[in-house]
């Protein structure tokens, strides 16, 4: 398996010099990672914050991300063995690549209104995503020390999000002055394209874990490779993982509401500039969700157990107000009831202004809700390999539930049985993971004593010393 004599053995490889910027440090390799997805999946975020796609029918954007969830649940779950055998060069450049080709389908679409390069676009994508997620769950989770875990999150999560600001800015500074348009202009997709390739040319400057040095001197991960048998069967197992199965519904739950919020209130209310505007303010809550989270996480308590209870209750309490904000909103309008006019930020005055604060705290709630689940995950284990696997099924199950949304939603399901489903399945997975956190997440402290005892032989008998 490729294990390095001292790394076997578990002793520190090297002290690492005390800079903040140092190359092969976790935080400059999960801010390279972050800028990664503030490039590919932060783009791909804006335009599917858009609504349709930008488009004026929302059909071949409906198509192409059932196809795209689709394979990212197969590929989410197989993501985080793919990753830890190839490594993250080849598995994260091939995967930002799929971005662009997702965004020149619909610059095509834009000309010839012909879904099926969308469509087998948005399945390729998913395969990329997929490896992609996983990758970056990895690095997320287990590149940082156990008490700082929150806060790196909450960092990649920030740069990650301000991707969807500059991205929801393209489509508003571009289509400024379009105020009746129904569809977005070729030079929006052109400039998402742009930052796309960008971010796969970035890939290339994440370390594989063996490379990785903590400031303590201990490496990410002491497998330098693994083996396509062996990534089978763990990947197998965690099905059969109590921990992963708690995990279900709040991976199930956490793409899920996209589809209601991004086509049914923002694609809906709002006409196209402000929809790009709108999303500017989503991600840039985003970022402000995963800050005040992380901190949450890490800083609460100094048992690392109750921050986990105490994050839980604050996002389910959060999310219940705001959901239930979501609901008194619904009330006004309906599939077949359509508002008369769309809304417009400069021109529709104070009622402007309460489905705007809705689709803000929506972005809030989301970053909080993963940074939360995240965290945890990250409390599972410390180990990269281990932690892709366990992303990547999250990842999988995530996506999974994103492809019945969008599914449910080309349907032409109600706005408010979508708005109860959602609100429903966030709401089923607080108790389950106050149930992981009590049984599965340890204090630091009890991390730390058995460590030593695994180090320590069982036939060591400390009177013996002298």
């Amino acid at each position: 398996m490729g294990l390095d004599g001292n790394e076997e053995t578990g002793t520190i490889q090297e002290v690492p010099n005390n800079s903040i910027f140092r190359y092969n440090s976790p935080l400059v390799q999960v801010i390279l990672i972050g800028l990664v997805c503030f490039c590919c999946p932060g783009m791909f975020n804006a335009l599917s914050g858009m609504g349709g796609g930008g488009q004026v029918d929302p059909t071949a954007s409906d198509n192409s991300l059932i196809a795209l969830y689709t394979t990212f649940a197969v590929f989410g779950i197989l993501g985080g063995g793919i990753y830890n055998v190839l490594g993250p060069h080849l598995t994260l450049l091939t995967a930002c690549l799929t971005y662009v080709l997702y965004a020149g389908s619909f610059l095509y679409y834009n000309h010839h209104h012909n879904q099926v390069f969308a469509i087998v676009a948005g399945a390729i994508l998913g395969i990329g995503a997929g490896l992609l997620w996983a990758g970056q769950g990895a690095i997320m989770t287990s590149y940082p020390p156990p008490d700082r875990k929150g806060t790196y999150i909450s960092i990649f999560w920030s740069i990650f999000n301000m991707g969807g600001v500059i991205g929801g800015l393209i489509p508003f500074i571009l289509n400024y002055h379009r105020t009746k348009a129904a569809s977005v202009n070729d030079g929006t997709y052109v400039a998402f394209m742009c930052f796309m390739f960008a971010g796969a040319l970035l890939s290339l400057a994440i370390l594989p874990p063996s490379r990785v040095v903590r400031d303590d001197g201990t490496r990410c991960t002491k497998i330098k490779y693994s083996k396509v048998t062996t990534e089978i069967v763990e990947i197998a197992k965690l099905f059969k993982n109590w921990k992963m199965l708690l995990i279900v519904p709040a991976a199930w739950s956490s793409n899920f509401f996209y589809t209601y919020q991004f086509n049914n209130v923002n694609g809906v209310l709002f006409n196209l500039r402000t929809r790009g505007l709108n999303n500017v303010f989503y991600w840039g809550a985003q970022m402000l969700g995963s800050i005040v989270i992380g901190h949450l996480m890490d800083f609460s308590f100094t048992s690392r157990r109750t921050r986990g209870f105490f994050g839980i209750g604050v996002v389910g309490l959060l999310g219940t107000g705001i959901w239930a904000g979501g609901l008194a909103n619904q009330l006004l309008y309906s599939r077949h009831d359509l508002p008369d006019e769309k809304l417009d930020f400069k021109d529709s005055g104070v009622d402007f202004a309460g489905p705007f604060v809705l689709y803000f705290s929506f972005g809030l709630l989301d970053a909080m809700f993963q940074s939360m689940v995240y965290w945890i995950i990250g409390a599972l284990a410390d180990d990269s390999e281990i932690l892709s696997r366990y992303v990547g099924f999250y990842k999988g199950i995530q996506s999974a539930g994103a492809a019945v949304a969008w599914v449910v939603d080309s349907r032409k399901v109600s706005f408010m049985h979508q708005l109860i489903t959602n609100w429903s399945l966030t709401t089923a997975s607080y108790p389950l993971l106050v149930v992981l956190v009590m049984f599965a997440v340890k204090d630091e402290n009890q991390d730390e004593e058995e460590t030593a005892k695994e180090a320590t032989p069982s036939s060591f008998n400390p009177a013996s010393v002298k």
